[in-house]
């Protein structure tokens, strides 16, 4: 019979706090400057209409960076890393509705969904208003006649003021035509997005623990029993984050469009979408969603569960394995 796993999953309690969070931005920062081109063709290719600019993510890279260079890929880049702030809400409510919930049920996967839909309620509620702005700032340039907004030029130099400058000014046009709520817009289509991705994500990642511990003796038969946890969890990182993009990419295109274009339902825009450009128009911007999307999952396996192993009490380090 095949031996079971001494697998034990590191929980709250078991951390030292002020070593994850250390670790935890450093984490997230390098992650998000390593993705975020995908996620600015991403959005452009979801706002633009058909294929009337570019016709695919590769024709996006190519044109932006010759047009506007490298800088182009980066528009926006500044004020979204104020989404650290959410990324850290993100951890932390994950962690203590895993440690609340274990205490009514000890099903991982029941533990997992929740703490990952309750997790991504919280970090929306933080990451909405620099969404809205980033995503402004991401579709200047080639993308500036798909938004409402365009940068106002240095009334000294005759051009646009660079970095935070920008952003007050999207800002300042924000709160003129909109109001507060203007900065919230789009946050219904936003959960609606990010929390079934956040639970279809977690899923995979929660089946795969159950298959290193045994619980599906079939399944497990496939990896060596001297297979790194770690390595395992890395394969199925990808698969969970294709499956959640896929899944919930029709909604993001919406939560696009609705933010950026200044919509005010989310109904009447998903059925003008399907108007204009059928259900082709529901997968615009997958590719490049998958594209940041994978290789984030397996540093977030990778370095998520690192980072827990790193952040461990002194006295526990010998105790967990992966």
């Amino acid at each position: 019979m095949q031996q079971k796993r001494n697998i034990q999953i590191i929980e709250w309690e078991d951390l030292d706090k002020r070593k994850f969070y250390s670790f935890g931005i450093f984490m997230t920062m390098t992650i998000r400057a390593t993705v975020y081109p995908a996620t600015l063709i991403r959005t452009r290719l979801q706002v633009q209409r058909g294929k009337s600019f570019y016709s695919g993510t590769f024709d996006a890279f190519f044109k932006i960076l010759r047009a506007e260079g490298v800088r182009g890929l980066y528009r926006g880049f500044m004020v979204n890393t104020f989404t650290l702030i959410s990324g850290q809400a993100y951890i932390t409510t994950y962690e203590l509705v895993r440690k609340y919930v274990s205490q009514y049920s000890e099903d991982n996967t029941v533990k997992s969904l929740v703490a990952g839909g309750s997790a991504s309620l919280v970090a929306q509620s933080i990451t909405v208003p620099i969404d809205v702005v980033s995503q402004q700032l991401m579709m200047q340039g080639q993308g500036q006649h798909l938004t409402r907004f365009r940068l106002t030029s240095d009334s000294g130099t005759g051009k646009p003021k660079r970095f935070f400058g920008q952003t007050r000014n999207i800002m300042a046009q924000i709160f003129a035509a909109d109001g507060f709520r203007g900065f919230y817009r789009g946050y219904v289509a936003s959960l609606l997005t990010y929390i079934p991705n956040s639970a279809v994500w977690h899923l995979p990642h929660v089946l795969f623990q159950q298959l290193l511990e045994g619980e599906f003796s079939q399944l497990s038969k496939l990896a060596p029993s001297d297979c790194p946890h770690l390595i395992l969890q890395a394969m199925a990182g990808p698969l969970a984050a294709a499956t959640a993009s896929t899944v919930t990419n029709p909604m993001d295109v919406v939560r696009a469009r609705v933010q950026v274009e200044g919509r005010t339902s989310v109904i009447e825009t998903f059925k003008q979408l399907i108007k204009e450009e059928g259900t082709w128009g529901l997968t615009k911007g997958l590719s490049a969603r998958i594209i940041s999307s994978t290789p984030t999952a397996i540093v977030m396996v990778v370095g998520y569960e690192t980072l827990k192993k790193l952040s461990l009490r002194p006295e526990l380090v010998d105790s967990r394995h992966w």
